[in-house]
């Protein structure tokens, strides 16, 4: 049956949480190739020389243009607009009514009243439908994703260098010396004589730039980085590896949008196609709810609650400022244990029913994953994003526990799903499994938490 909207599509299939539970949306094809050499050179590269990843092909460009762009930003995200400018970027952040978080991106200041918002397109459809319904003198453009058999261009390549020898890197290929940029602003160089616009930040818990100009530059400016990377042990860093990098640095990239509820939002349900990703996404895990409010987030959970700033109305601001005195989870990481993770691996060597698959490097089967943490037996959190960190030897999660865990305690995250697992495509039959993990600080990686922004001046001066 076609279903012409997501609203319809949720009455017919009777809640949320069945329509996702169920989805058969198999994993996600990328025109990035999943490996360049192998994925765990690959990991190191970003820590220990350079890595160049290929951010062009796999999230949605929405441009909003017109002078009421800002405006309708401020009236949408959790964060203060008041010094936002030509130039600067931000991570956006917006929520529902009740204060729960429907996605987050990161806006570009691109000209004067021309915004482009970047991500995943939760967030983008959200501030879509306002701009098209609400009283906003804007015009709006969607850039979306290219698939690996589409012949199509899309309207900017991106780029980004990332690591210790990033600096060098671009120096060099760029004649040198780079301009001094500083965190979250958009500045200028040229590369074999193409004017490059370069953000200021770094994605894998290490120094970089994210690079964007005209798609039709994108082969010139992508050979002239990988020649000038070669004497600097400059890796390209394909699929496999560039999903794991947030496990370093922390950020979890997939919240449930929180729209699925609410008669405040069955005019944005109906607007919402029956065939978008809000539709088809798929929800997995060993926690599971009938309700589907309980896989909700609010900003303080995923880590963004300095985002949150009550100096303008925005959608979900009560709710916020209602929430701010009481208790609520917190973002950790979570460091499995090798002995659980091997013991798991292992009964796909024994006769009988084995553990959910542990893939490496990335372990999660659907796109919106959440396993339950339990200490002393009850639950006290939700565990998201999982895989393997060669840099860290380690199995990693991120995690969102209640506010009484403490940093080094000991949880058990239970490791598959009820029943012997949902139908669909990517859960094989198994059997849930426990896994200790040690509550760790988030990010996880030091170099995230408390060298690379030194690490990065320091490079660039020398340069």
């Amino acid at each position: 049956m076609i279903h012409h909207s997501l609203e319809q599509k949720l009455q017919a299939a009777g809640s949320a949480v069945k329509m996702a539970r169920n989805s058969q949306l198999g994993p996600t094809r990328l025109k990035v190739p999943s490996e360049f050499s192998n994925w765990l050179d690959e990991q190191m590269a970003w820590r220990k020389t350079a890595a160049l990843f290929d951010l062009t092909h796999h999230m949605t460009d929405l441009s909003i243009a017109g002078p009421d762009a800002i405006r309708l930003f401020s009236d949408l995200g959790v964060n203060t607009f008041a010094n936002f400018q030509v130039n600067k970027a931000k991570q956006f952040v917006c929520c529902n009514p009740d204060g729960y978080v429907i996605g987050d991106g990161i806006l570009f200041f691109l000209d004067k009243n021309e915004i482009s918002l970047l991500g995943l397109p939760w967030a983008h459809n959200w501030v879509q439908y306002h701009a098209e319904s609400g009283r906003y003198n804007v015009t709006v453009q969607r850039d979306e994703p290219t698939i690996p058999d589409s012949t199509g261009k899309r309207k900017l390549y991106r780029f980004q260098v990332q690591g210790p020898n990033a600096p060098e890197v671009l120096n060099k290929a760029s004649g040198g010396p780079l301009p001094e940029i500083k965190f979250f602003n958009i500045g200028e160089l040229k590369i074999v004589g193409r004017k490059v616009r370069a953000l200021r930040h770094g994605m894998s818990s290490a120094p970089g730039l994210e690079l964007f100009g005209p798609w039709d530059e994108m082969e010139e400016i992508r050979t002239a980085i990988i020649e000038a990377g070669s004497e600097f042990g400059l890796r390209q860093v394909g699929l496999r590896a560039y999903i794991t990098s947030t496990l370093e640095s922390g950020w979890i990239p997939t919240p449930v949008p929180a729209i699925f509820t609410g008669d405040g939002l069955n005019a944005y349900r109906e607007w919402l196609p029956g065939n978008g990703f809000e539709a088809n996404c798929s929800l997995g895990g060993s926690f599971y709810s009938e309700d589907i409010t309980n896989y909700y987030v609010t900003p303080h959970e995923l880590g963004y609650g300095p985002f949150v700033k009550f100096d303008h109305d925005f959608v979900g601001r009560t709710a916020l400022e209602a929430m701010r005195d009481k208790p609520m989870r917190r973002k950790v990481t979570l460091a499995w244990n090798v002995d659980d993770v091997l013991a798991a691996m292992r009964t796909l060597f024994e006769p009988g029913n084995a553990a959910k698959y542990i893939e490496l490097p990335f372990s999660d089967y659907a796109m919106w994953h959440f396993d339950k943490v339990l200490k002393d037996g009850r639950i006290v959190g939700l565990s998201t994003h999982s895989g393997y960190s060669y840099n860290e030897r380690s199995m990693l999660s991120l995690g969102m526990l209640d506010a009484d865990v403490t940093i080094g305690d000991e949880v058990t995250l239970i490791w598959g799903e009820e029943g012997g697992g949902s139908s669909r495509p990517r859960v094989e039959r198994h059997v849930q499994t426990e896994i200790r993990a040690v509550v760790s600080r988030c990010p996880y990686s030091e170099v995230a938490r408390t060298s690379y922004a030194q690490g990065w001046r320091t490079k660039a001066a020398v340069a």
